[in-house]
Formats: C-alpha cells, structure tokens, sequence
C-alpha cells in the first residue's frame, strides 16, 4: 500500500482505520485469528454481552471487533496518543456504546479515569511490549481489581521463546521475506503510515504531538508467556495460561 495506491480521504476515520489494520497485518498476517481466539475466550468466559476495557486501544481495532461480533457489549478504549485517538473517536462517533479514555498507562492514577470500576473483559493487543517488564508488572497489579470475579484479562503480543534461538531465527527470516515480499507489492509500514497520518490536515497536529510524547516507537521488552501467565496469577488472577501462540507471539488470558 502506498499513498498513491491508497488514498484516504480527510476525514474518513472508517478508511484510516481499515488502513492502519493492514499496516498492522503487513507485521502480523495472522493477526485476525488471534482477534478470533480472543473474542473466542471472551465468548467462552463472560458471555455475548460484556463490558470490555479496550486498554491501549490505538484505533480502536479490538473495540470494532467486539461490537461486531457482539452487539450488546460496551467497551471503554484507553490510549495516550492523540493520533490514534482522533482516528478512534472518528470512527464511532455517535455510537452510545463506545467511550474514549485519554490516560498514560504509566501513570500511578490512569484507572481513575475509567467511568467504571470493574470490566468483564480486559483485552489488548500488540501494545504492552513498550513497556519494561518492571512496569509491565506493576501495570498487572493495577488491572487485577479491574476486572470482576469470573471476569477475563487477555494480552496478545510479542512473546518469543527465548529457549529457542535458532527457531527463532528461522522464523524470523521466514517473516521477513514475506513481509518484503508485501512490501514489493505496495505495504506500507510503520514509518510510512505516520508519513501518510502526517499528511492529513486533520491528523498532522495529533500526529506531531504523538512524536512529542513517544518519539518515534517506545521500546520495552519481550519477556515469553510463560512470564506473563506467571506474573498475573501474582497479581491475583486464579488462573492464567497461554491459549494461543505463533512461532514469535502469543495470546495469554488471566481468569479471575
């Protein structure tokens, strides 16, 4: 996808955010079965109607997912850039179900932004990984008493087996060539969606400020699954594990 092949319209948040989801593919292609296994647990575990807490919603791509899949449920987004927030709110604007929460998740008081106490389901994707994992632990302990008894927890996100590395390896030039190959045929990635977000008259001023608070990617760590199944129940989930993996990453859920 360039910005020749792809143009999106001032304005049109429903098109900006189909194109940042197939930014995100050119990374993960099997990013939409991770979605499924998700809203699989989420199904499963706390029923067709729940209230869900989209934490580190970007676009709001799990919250979209949700609603389709779910028509009754309400989902709160939290995020802290601006750009990814006004493509958000663009998109369901007018829609009662939906609430937008701008708050830094490394901020000691972040959930008292929340306009609820406890969630049914509390689900992210791909966004956790730019924190280190001290802070990652600190944020289990603050999203443990948010979400109710019975209630899910579930983080899908970069999660590689450090055992492993020659898999790991391979893995990762199988990946690459692949996205190398998507990228001959017109993908865009990450830097060349900012420039596209940047050149839009409606996102060039969230887009700067975006730069301002993260520069140009936050970078955290990726401890495995086996790490985050362990530091939630720690943080008070009864239960936690692993239900989905690829080679390089993972869909861990903690059961309260």
């Amino acid at each position: 996808m360039t910005e020749a092949s792809n143009p999106v319209a001032v304005g049109d948040w429903q098109a900006w955010q189909a194109c940042w989801d197939r930014q995100q593919e050119w990374y993960m292609p099997d990013r939409e079965e991770r979605f499924r296994v998700m809203l699989d647990m989420v199904e499963a575990l706390v029923g067709p109607a729940p209230r869900v807490l989209d934490l580190a919603c970007g676009t709001g791509s799990i919250t979209d997912r949700v609603l389709k899949r779910f028509p009754e449920a309400r989902s709160t987004g939290v995020d802290l850039d601006p750009a990814l927030l006004t493509i958000a709110r663009g998109h369901f604007e007018g829609d009662p179900r939906v609430t937008f929460v701008t708050a830094d998740l490394k901020d000691p008081d972040w959930t008292a932004a929340l306009p609820h106490d406890t969630y049914d389901a509390v689900l992210t994707a791909t966004a956790l990984h730019w924190l280190h994992s001290p802070r990652l632990t600190v944020l289990y302990g603050q999203i443990a008493p948010l979400v109710r008894e019975g209630g899910v927890f579930m983080n899908a996100d970069h999660m590689p087996d450090p055992t492993t590395p020659r898999l790991n390896a391979a893995d990762r030039a199988q990946r690459h060539a692949g996205m190398d190959r998507a990228r001959a045929a017109g993908a865009v990635d990450w830097a060349g969606w900012w420039a596209l977000a940047a050149a839009d008259p409606l996102l060039a001023e969230p887009t700067k400020r975006r730069y301002e608070i993260f520069g140009e990617h936050a970078d955290g760590d990726t401890p495995d699954d086996a790490w985050h199944a362990r530091t939630l129940r720690e943080a008070g989930f009864a239960e936690a594990r692993t239900v989905w993996r690829s080679p390089s990453d993972a869909l861990v859920l903690g059961l309260k």
